[in-house]
């Protein structure tokens, strides 16, 4: 998707062809790996549509939805529209300020030590005016995210407790988090949190756009063969909303995966390796190996 086929209010799209543009100017071979790349596919436009003009007005955005959506590559996405590097953190329960902020370590040079600080991702994102990804932002203890509140509203400053410095975020930081509710391991997002993001959710891709996203990024070229996959991604979906299947089970990475060993070893095997063998419930497995026997013959 181009900048004109977002359809972008005028002011908007002028805009980012400006923050484009001088970013390519100012971005450092440093950080020039740190821009993602193309390769999201949205059935409604209006998901990077509306992502885009929130990030433009200064939002920070919080993609919900199941894993394997796409939420990860929508980030990318983001960050190539944008030409902005994306500083990531993939949280944890064990995720702390250190990981979040920097931490402290002992440095050698020409015989003397010194106390150095070594910034974390927040750091860098703010004092660069990048855009920082959290992922699975839900995963972290509810004490530990809060630290970030200031960086992420209107005052846009964090105080680092290792050094006492308050880092004040340059213009073009923002914040990409990507949630996934309701899973084994989460905990609800504190509302003091959640409020200082838009919403946008990410549902699987479907039909159409998924055909097009499986010719353009996989292995497998075989129009049939694809068009039997986007069916079979179809009935994983539709047994996830009955609740027979985990949602882990009709990851669209999980089906990319598949589409891939398929160009190079018979279909079924390859969706038992890339998708079903992936879970743990016996019942599971035998549904996919069974709605995979109706479409691949």
């Amino acid at each position: 998707m181009t900048i004109d086929q977002l359809q972008l209010p005028n002011v908007l799209a002028e805009k980012l062809n400006y923050e484009r543009n001088r970013r390519n100017k100012n971005n450092s071979a440093e950080f020039q790996g740190l821009i993602g790349s193309e390769g999201y596919t949205a059935e409604d436009n209006e998901i990077v549509k509306d992502a885009v003009i929130a990030l433009l007005m200064g939002k920070n955005v919080l993609l919900k939805g199941p894993t394997g959506s796409g939420k990860t590559k929508l980030a990318e996405y983001l960050s190539s529209l944008f030409q902005q590097p994306l500083h990531s953190i993939n949280c944890s329960v064990d995720l702390d300020a250190e990981a979040l902020l920097g931490h402290k370590t002992i440095s050698y040079e020409k015989g003397h030590s010194e106390i150095e600080f070594i910034p974390g991702p927040v750091t860098k994102a703010a004092a660069f005016g990048h855009f920082l990804y959290i992922d699975e932002i839900n995963v972290s203890k509810p004490e530990t995210l809060p630290i970030l509140n200031g960086i992420l509203d209107y005052r846009r400053t964090v105080t680092n407790p290792f050094t006492g410095d308050i880092i004040k975020a340059a213009e073009g930081f923002n914040v990409i988090a990507a949630i996934n509710e309701g899973y084994i391991g989460t905990v609800p997002l504190n509302e003091a949190l959640k409020n200082r993001f838009v919403v946008i959710e990410v549902p699987y891709i479907q039909g159409k756009a998924l055909f097009e996203m499986l010719l353009s990024q996989s292995q497998q070229k075989d129009r049939r063969i694809l068009k039997q996959f986007v069916q079979f991604s179809s009935d994983l979906v539709q047994q996830t909303k009955t609740g027979q299947l985990s949602e882990d089970a009709a990851s669209i990475r999980a089906l990319l995966d598949a589409a891939d060993l398929s160009a190079y070893m018979p279909p079924k095997r390859a969706i038992q390796r890339a998708v079903a063998d992936k879970l743990e419930d016996e019942r599971e497995k035998t549904l996919i190996h069974n709605i995979a026997d109706t479409l691949f013959m």
